[in-house]
């Protein structure tokens, strides 16, 4: 098919190049940026595309079937597909840290930790026997409030009430205002 004058047969590498490039380039460029929605993709799709056209410039030679730039748009659209259905074939990349490198859960400096349960404990000595044992039951046991209440001999209500009433004193307590809600 003549272009203008021009014939893709007749023309050999870079000059075939550079014609199609001319031509076609920037509907090729919005095309394939529009499909993949990455501008730096699409400058490779393409890369490629022209490269499979100077591979294949019998087949540029349509003869009155179809169009030079219908073709560059189809193998543009057939090398996204590829690079999608590869994408979706892999399992995705998880980058690992580099060795000794420690990882959050190992990160936590343990000195910090039992001081942080010095002073939990020495706030909770600060509660009512009643509030310290509902959150002893409930937080250090594991007890839902149904089993804290049968275990405490009180209403579940009761152990929902001193259970709100004993966080607030515990967090006034480790804030440093001292002023504790007792009820």
């Amino acid at each position: 098919m003549a272009i203008g004058g021009w014939r893709p047969k007749k023309a050999k590498g870079e000059d075939l190049i550079r014609h199609l490039y001319t031509e076609h380039g920037r509907s090729l460029l919005a095309y394939a940026t529009r499909l993949t929605g990455d501008r730096a993709a699409a400058e490779d799709v393409v890369q490629e595309t022209l490269v499979r056209a100077w591979k294949h410039a019998d087949d540029l030679e349509t003869d009155g079937k179809g169009s030079v730039r219908g073709w560059l748009l189809t193998v543009a659209r057939n090398i996204i597909t590829d690079r999608a259905r590869a994408r979706a074939s892999r399992p995705h990349e998880v980058a690992e840290p580099p060795e000794g490198v420690p990882t959050p859960a190992v990160e936590r400096d343990h000195a910090q930790g039992v001081v942080d349960s010095m002073a939990v404990l020495g706030a909770m000595d600060g509660l009512s026997a009643e509030h310290r044992e509902v959150l002893v039951e409930i937080y250090y046991r594991g007890r839902t409030v149904a089993e804290a209440a049968e275990r405490l001999g009180v209403a579940a209500g009761t152990v929902k009430s001193r259970s709100y009433y004993a966080l607030r004193a515990l967090r006034a307590a480790m804030s440093g205002s001292g002023r504790e809600a007792v009820r």
